[in-house]
């Protein structure tokens, strides 16, 4: 069979992965009135989602060390089903907590795992490997809000039971496909997570930095959107529609900037995409006009959502194959982990009376000072490449 049919699969799972993960923003508000929880308990639901995803990187990093990276994909497609089916069944804010938590898990060690697979199946064209996976993992994301609107007409369980039907589904059809493909064996040498980690600490260290500030404010940002909206005194459905605006956008943003990236030098492109980051948040903040704010929301969407395949490239592209998953691991731990607070951060914040407009204008300028000191270590040579 060939890797192209191997990739597709990947592609249906990665969208089932993202979607147990982003599913829970457009719930908030259902889950604030069912349960009679505030923003900041709210906000620490979501939180348990992505500290879940952090959790398991590094150890999946180790396990990769000595289990083929296809063996733990399928691992993580069991793992999400049996989540999907615990947390369709909570009836309590603890219960919710943790099959938050388990979804994150899921996600975090199926990330860890088939990234490195992807970017082994086309070792030519890493940016577009990861740019088309990542897309796949963004339809997700664009079609959540719509899937909760219509499955909030029944019930909220629904999503989770959905999510878990179809999580069984494609992870035995994967099965099937990892038997009768010619694997890639690319990853045979790597089997010193630490030792990995010491080589390439200054790749791993950049990566952390980049995408866990800028990811701590995403997090905070995209989980309380439609608050946000409200609080601009914009309507429920524009509130609600323009989430949806802001992954949408970032399905071309995925395909794009993986081959963007897989031609431009990679650092100068990454400052690049969190600068404009920066400038598109603080903009958020001083309009309320709706044209406006569906413009930046827009453009803002695509910026993030570039800057994903983009460091994916650079690390996959640079990071040597018996270096590769267990150097990764590494890093998407250490980025997660930091990224994993925003959301419990904006909701304390906002639950203690400051406004949307001003924790993200806060936030921005906290991001700008970073990008300029990359610009600095930049131009003095001091960013790996």
């Amino acid at each position: 069979m060939s890797r192209g049919r191997l990739f597709g699969t990947l592609c249906s799972l990665v969208l089932l992965m993202n979607l147990g993960r982003v599913v829970f923003a457009p719930l908030l508000t259902k889950f604030m009135s069912v349960f009679s929880i505030g923003e900041a308990t709210a906000g620490l639901i979501v939180t348990f989602v992505w500290i879940g995803s952090a959790a398991l990187r590094v150890p999946t990093g180790w396990l990769l060390t000595r289990v083929a990276r296809h063996k733990v994909v399928l691992g993580t497609g069991a793992v999400l089903t049996a989540a999907a089916a615990f947390t369709a069944g909570a009836n309590s804010v603890p219960m919710l907590a943790v099959g938050a938590l388990l979804m994150g898990l899921a996600s975090g060690a199926y990330l860890v795992a088939a990234n490195p697979l992807v970017s082994e199946l086309y070792p030519e064209r890493v940016g577009r490997a990861v740019g088309i996976h990542g897309s796949a993992s963004q339809v997700a994301a664009v079609v959540a809000a719509p899937f909760v609107t219509v499955a909030l007409f029944y019930n909220w369980r629904v999503v989770f039971v959905a999510i878990g039907i179809a999580a069984a589904v494609v992870t035995a059809f994967l099965y099937v496909t990892t038997r009768r493909t010619d694997l890639p064996d690319a990853g045979n040498a790597d089997r010193d997570l630490v030792g990995s980690a010491r080589q390439q600490w200054r790749v791993i260290l950049l990566g952390i930095v980049i995408l866990g500030f800028t990811g701590f404010v995403w997090q905070g940002l995209f989980n309380f959107y439609e608050l946000y909206m409200l609080q601009k005194d914009l309507g429920r459905t524009t509130a609600k529609n323009l989430l949806t605006v802001v992954f949408a956008a970032g399905v071309p943003a995925f395909f794009f900037s993986g081959r963007l990236a897989d031609r431009l030098p990679h650092i100068p492109y990454l400052i690049c995409i969190v600068g404009t980051f920066v400038a598109c948040l603080v903009a958020l903040t001083r309009v309320n006009a709706v044209l406006p704010v569906v413009a930046i929301t827009a453009v803002l969407g695509y910026v993030i959502h570039s800057l994903f395949p983009a460091l994916d490239t650079y690390l996959l592209d640079t990071l040597p194959d018996e270096n590769r998953a267990s150097a990764y691991a590494v890093y998407s731990g250490g980025m997660m982990v930091l990224q994993a607070t925003g959301s419990f951060a904006v909701g304390s914040l906002a639950q203690a009376g400051f406004t949307y407009d001003t924790i993200f204008l806060g936030f921005g300028v906290g991001l700008a000072v970073l990008v300029v000191a990359l610009v600095g270590l930049r131009q003095t040579g001091r960013l790996p490449t």
